[in-house]
């Protein structure tokens, strides 16, 4: 079997919407679907992991206070 070659983020969101239109349907054995469900988490901790490292490197960029630039770490938008 080769190796599977590492997805980026879109691909891999592509790939889980795969997963979940065939586990909904709901005629893959069981050995199959769970197969799906595993590979189906993993994408999911990936892609998960990949949106917090991008989140790390957001930064916005504020007036200071004599009009300049300046950088302020990402706090999330909650």
């Amino acid at each position: 079997m080769a190796a599977k070659k590492k997805l980026n983020f879109e691909g891999s969101m592509v790939r889980l919407e795969e997963i979940v239109s065939l586990l909904e349907k709901g005629d893959a054995p069981l050995e199959q679907a769970m197969a799906l469900f595993e590979e189906g988490a993993k994408l999911l901790r990936e892609c998960t992991k990949q949106l917090d490292e991008a989140e790390q490197k957001v930064t916005l960029l504020t007036s200071g206070k004599n009009g300049e630039l300046v950088e302020e770490p990402f706090g999330g938008m909650e």
